[in-house]
């Protein structure tokens, strides 16, 4: 027999060479150094290759349910935190709005993992749905799925909030009435807010905050100010890549302001390497609001804003 060459392999963080016990080596004890060396009877080198080609398949992706949830709010910046925050190599999230917790909850958790993206150890698993946060079930089925959920909160000032949700529907219905024709009970800005129409309702974040503190700890949730998301992302992302427990890789170069659209767009991402804004829709032109329905709509939300400043410990500062 003579010695066979075979490449080295790292082990346990050591380079080391394998060669067989088995024949006769051309090598004598001077020339071939043990300290690097481990013979192996040549039965057993083969298996030993397997293995080592076994433990590199740890690395193989697979789905897991999700670390972290973007749980709200509709029309506050949501997709704009989930493209920025999937600029760090370290997180993975589903490309889309999976609506597990709100609409397909019957279908069981197997199918909510296979809707994952596939993730290596040490990645994270996000999922970004806005409806979560305003649905009654979803607090206790994201308990029952993980206790240890991290929950972020894009929130920004209500009264913006509650017009930019009208533009996106009235983009999509040209025959839409007016906002304040919707907002108030009468038609006008002299009426009652409407608390039943869908884009009013939303902006009373405490009543929604409550529920969700009664099955989360407020240590687990993360409130991010839509605002300064969009005046100086970069900041706010760090915030959130402290919060997920993750180094602070995205930062500033990552980011630059589209004075067109006024939206902070990205040099880069997980799609695409080179620069490109969010969307067409994102910065769209709001119509034009009386004021006289602004500063009544304002009215009516300081209270419930306050409260809500209350619970998250934050002041947002809005109007």
């Amino acid at each position: 027999m003579v010695a066979i060459e075979v490449p080295k392999l790292k082990i346990l963080g050591s380079i080391v060479r394998i060669v067989p016990l088995s024949g006769e080596s051309t090598g004598t004890a001077e020339s071939m150094p043990i300290d690097d060396t481990i013979r192996l009877p040549m039965n057993t080198l083969n298996a030993t290759i397997k293995y080592h080609f076994l433990r590199q398949q740890v690395l193989r992706p697979s789905r897991h349910l999700p670390d972290a949830l973007i749980i709200g709010v509709k029309k506050s910046g949501t997709r704009a935190l989930l493209e920025f925050i999937r600029l760090h190599p370290d997180v993975r999230a589903a490309g889309c709005e999976v609506h597990f917790f709100d609409r397909h909850y019957n279908k069981g958790l197997p199918w909510y993992r296979h809707h994952m993206p596939p993730t290596i150890e040490g990645q994270i698993t996000m999922e970004k749905t806005p409806s979560y946060f305003i649905t009654r079930d979803a607090p206790r089925r994201v308990y029952n799925m993980n206790p240890a959920t991290k929950l972020l909160v894009v929130v920004r000032d209500p009264v913006t909030r509650a017009i930019s949700d009208y533009t996106q529907a009235k983009s999509k219905k040209s025959n839409m009435k007016r906002f304040e024709e919707l907002a108030f009970t009468n038609g006008s800005a002299g009426g009652v807010v409407d608390t039943n129409w869908g884009p009013v309702k939303i902006g009373v974040y405490a009543k929604y905050l409550e529920r969700w503190l009664k099955s989360f700890p407020l240590s687990q949730l993360l409130f991010i100010s839509g605002e300064r998301l969009i005046a100086d992302p970069a900041v706010e992302i760090a915030r959130v890549q402290d919060f997920l427990g993750l180094k602070r890789v995205v930062d500033e170069k990552h980011f630059y302001f589209n004075s067109t659209k006024g939206f902070p767009c990205l040099l880069k991402s997980e799609e695409r390497s080179g620069p490109h804004c969010l969307g067409k829709t994102k910065g769209r032109n709001h119509p034009h609001i009386h004021e006289t329905a602004i500063n009544r709509l304002r009215k009516f939300y300081r209270p419930f804003n306050q409260k809500f400043y209350q619970l998250s410990r934050i002041n947002f500062g809005w109007p």
